[in-house]
């Protein structure tokens, strides 16, 4: 067989393998009130009318593409997830159109995240989100292209508004599934087909970054009773179990990813964890460390008092960038000591995404752990 033949034996054995999804009741999982099914004027529609998942049933799907057109009638999120496999482990692309519908421009009109272990890591990964053209009340079409452990994002155009280099989720393939209120149409699936995207994981912007501090300590998480905020009691002691963990993406401690979220309801608690690293330093120096954190910290070096702050999303005391991780959420004055420097940081899990990244100004004569 000619190279030319191969390849239309190819196109056709993937043009096969498109799978139009109906837009049919029995075809879906939801409750009462939150979904109906009718025909529209270009065929059958699927309304999600209510608040709640609408998931799609006898489906899994891995690598390929999903196509959709979509409707946003909701005024805050309308969510479109795959990879599902339940509400604790799942990947999700949403429309956010009070801030992003007809904005082409708004950094956080559409948005993806993990969901790991019960979590929605949105407020993690900052880095995932952009500006798209589309419209509330109005048909736009949505094509995902997922390889492997890169997705693009295609709405309304032929250029990728969002690119993903690495899914976080803990999973790689699953059903779909919908929530918030919008309008679906022509959902067709296309298993196996990548438009070429590599499936290996795109190039971490800090992975050469040797300022990070990425090699800790962690302890178990523990319970807050409201209405305590933080006590002295809860600093962990000469019994301590402590265990390594290592920084993921851009430098991030997930502790989600460790602990997760309340393990009866999947939803995020308040709870302290402690983290403990060293920083080598050649003479006495002040260091600048750059922190991002989620939600509370409690800092201390040498086993002196340092730091505390919080990071509340949609509160005042909300960090830069609206209450989400990154590294310019804050600055603190690192005052070192000649020698082996222990900084201990209790971390502090209020809301939705849990964890700290950590990365010091300059190497000048300090030297995190490795």
């Amino acid at each position: 067989m000619t190279v030319m033949a191969q390849r239309k034996a190819a196109n056709q054995t993937m043009a096969s393998k498109v799978e139009v999804v109906p837009l049919k009741a029995e075809n879906w999982d939801f409750n009462p009130g939150v979904a109906e099914f009718a025909d529209g004027p270009d065929g059958p529609v699927m309304k999600v009318v209510a608040r709640g998942y609408v998931v799609l049933k006898n489906t899994d799907i891995g690598d390929g593409t999903i196509e959709f057109d979509d409707q946003p009638t909701d005024e805050q999120f309308a969510s479109f997830y795959f990879h599902w496999q339940d509400s604790l482990e799942n990947e999700v692309f949403y429309f956010r159109p009070a801030v992003g519908a007809g904005k082409p421009y708004a950094i956080n009109g559409v948005q993806y995240a993990p969901t790991i272990k019960g979590v929605n890591c949105w407020n993690l990964m900052y880095h995932y989100q952009t500006g798209a053209s589309y419209e509330r009340q109005k048909v736009n079409h949505v094509r995902l292209v997922i390889s492997g452990r890169q997705m693009r994002v295609y709405v309304n155009s032929q250029e990728p508004c969002l690119e993903v280099p690495c899914l976080e989720g803990n999973v790689a393939h699953g059903t779909l599934a919908f929530n918030g209120k919008h309008v679906i149409s022509h959902l067709v699936l296309k298993p196996g087909q990548t438009d070429g995207l590599s499936p290996a994981e795109g190039l971490d912007p800090t992975r050469s970054d040797t300022r990070y501090l990425r090699h800790w300590q962690v302890t178990a998480a523990q319970d807050v009773a409201a209405p305590v905020d933080f006590s002295m009691a809860s600093m962990p002691g000469k019994e301590t179990v402590w265990s390594p963990i290592v920084a993921e993406r851009r430098g991030l401690v997930n502790l989600t990813r460790l602990y997760g979220g309340d393990p009866a309801s999947g939803h995020p608690t308040h709870r302290i964890c402690w983290l403990k690293t060293t920083i080598h330093a050649d003479s006495a120096r002040l260091a600048n460390l750059r922190l991002g954190f989620e939600d509370e910290v409690w800092m201390f070096l040498n086993g002196a008092w340092l730091y505390t702050d919080k990071n509340g999303f949609g509160f005042p005391i909300a960090k830069v960038p609206a209450g989400r991780l990154s590294l310019e959420n804050t600055t603190v004055v690192l005052p070192l000591r000649k020698g082996e420097n222990e900084l201990l940081i209790g971390v502090g899990s209020n809301f939705f995404g849990w964890g700290i990244a950590a990365r010091l100004d300059d190497l000048n004569g300090v030297e995190p752990q490795r």
